[in-house]
């Protein structure tokens, strides 16, 4: 592993010199609440800065050169794989701070922000002047826009609008030299040069430290309906999902709860679960009432007529409200019930999801841990919440990670759709890219970051 040098007195007192004291925090108290995510790693900083300006991250980025101490970019904290934790001790970059709404333009559907902003903030911003910013991933309410970017967050709404780089036309990058450089465009078309907006957003922190976005936005949809389908058992959902778009619709959000996430929410539930293994899909359209409600009475006499037991509605938004926020508790209880938690994010051919599925209690049985399955069935990215009780045999239950992410890539899918590789998941990298494709990948990290200061070792391990 790479070797820096460590934050002394030395190094602390010029960069409070350089930034202002009330820019750093360095108590062994603070420092601990920067050491985790919302993943199960933990690493403590050994200084934090909270930057006020982009001017402090350029600062920051030339003393990290000069004394060669590694820096971390940190968002809200919210992510899944370790990308924003100092596994290699160093300065954890706090951009929290940063978290204005420069600019809405209503006429040419277009907003500026910094990245500190939250995500729901953004969201509500664009709907108080009649247009919708689509990207809605988990944990909106703590999640900021620039941790989004980095690590190109999803969420339920991807199935229909894609993902949050799809609405980055352009942004402001602070590089691991501590230049700063803009990329894109504000138009809704530009191809001059290299896509250097799309190499720095989902690159996860490592190749620049992102200072401000361009962000398409849409017309707000006029309405929004939705139901919730109730089934015996989980293939039968599934395949219900490519049924529906195989008949020409095209749902905001189609989502799932297998038994065993429903055996831990069951209470939140306004009916009786049916039969020993029952799973939900939560449906949801978007457009023209008219047009949305003749829609969705095909989609209702389509799921019934593929097996669905069950149909509660939900057209108001109160009613939406209810049942999203029985789907956000299920992660939480996950959480709260498992000795062990591995959260995995993988990706299937829409074809290949009651495949998966269904091969799942194989892998229980084998490994012995318990797999409760949940997401965005929609656009075919299941959650795999792998978990035991046995913590004494860890290793098992990574071997069951590691057979599933295998199972994965036969289906022709990828090893993550929406949390990243960050820290936790690089060792499993080359089993899904060809070693010219990682070589060629660190290359352009080396050119971006010659010092390898900018959060290094995510993504590759031990580089």
């Amino acid at each position: 592993m790479r070797q820096y040098s460590p934050v002394t007195n030395e190094i602390k007192n010029v960069i409070s010199e350089r930034l202002g004291a009330d820019s750093v925090i360095s108590s062994p108290e603070a420092l601990s609440e920067y050491s985790g995510d919302a993943s199960t790693l933990s690493f403590t900083p050994e200084l934090v800065v909270v930057a006020k300006s982009v001017s402090d991250i350029q600062v920051l980025m030339e003393l990290a050169n000069r004394y060669h101490f590694p820096v971390t970019p940190r968002g809200g904290g919210s992510g899944l794989a370790g990308a924003c934790l100092p596994s290699n001790g160093g300065v954890v970059l706090s951009t929290v701070g940063l978290n204005r709404i420069t600019l809405i333009d209503s006429k040419n559907f277009i907003m500026k922000v910094e990245p500190g902003v939250i995500s729901q903030q953004v969201r509500d911003a664009a709907a108080a002047k009649g247009l919708f910013y689509p990207p809605d991933p988990a944990g909106m309410d703590l999640s900021t826009i620039g941790g989004n970017a980095a690590t190109d967050a999803g969420g339920p709404a991807c199935v229909k609008y894609g993902t949050t780089r799809d609405y980055i036309l352009g942004l402001e990058a602070v590089l691991p030299s501590g230049q700063l450089i803009r990329t894109g465009v504000q138009t809704r078309k530009g191809v001059v040069g290299y896509d250097l907006s799309n190499l720095i957003v989902g690159s996860e922190g490592t190749l620049g430290v992102i200072t401000s976005l361009t962000l398409k936005l849409l017309p707000k949809p006029a309405a929004t309906t939705g139901i919730m389908c109730v089934f015996n058992d989980m293939v039968a959902a599934m395949n219900c999902v490519a049924t529906i778009m195989g008949n020409g619709h095209l749902p905001s959000a189609i989502e799932f709860l297998d038994h065993k996430c429903l055996s831990l929410i069951g209470e939140l539930l306004p009916f009786s679960l049916p039969g020993e293994k029952p799973s939900i899909l939560i449906i949801e359209i978007d457009g023209p009432k008219n047009q949305i409600k003749e829609e969705m009475e095909a989609i209702c006499s389509l799921v019934t007529d593929l097996g669905a037991i069950e149909l509660i509605r939900a057209e108001s938004e109160k009613e939406r409200s209810e049942i999203w926020a029985v789907r956000r508790q299920v992660s939480l209880r996950i959480h709260d019930y498992a000795g062990l938690y591995i959260p995995e994010d993988i990706v299937v051919p829409l074809t290949a999801i009651a495949e998966l599925v269904d091969a799942l209690p194989y892998y229980e049985k084998k490994y012995g841990i318990e797999v409760f399955a949940f997401g965005h069935a929609g656009d075919g990215n299941i959650h795999l919440n792998i978990t035991t009780q046995d913590t004494e045999n860890v290793e098992l239950a990574h071997e069951g990670t590691r057979a599933l992410l295998e199972l994965t890539l036969q289906l022709q899918g990828t090893i993550s759709g929406e949390h990243g590789i960050g820290i936790a998941k690089a060792e499993y990298l080359p089993m899904e890219l060809t070693e010219e494709s990682i070589t060629l990948q660190k290359g352009i990290k080396k050119l971006f970051d010659p010092n390898m200061v900018l959060n290094p070792g995510k993504i590759f391990k031990n580089f």
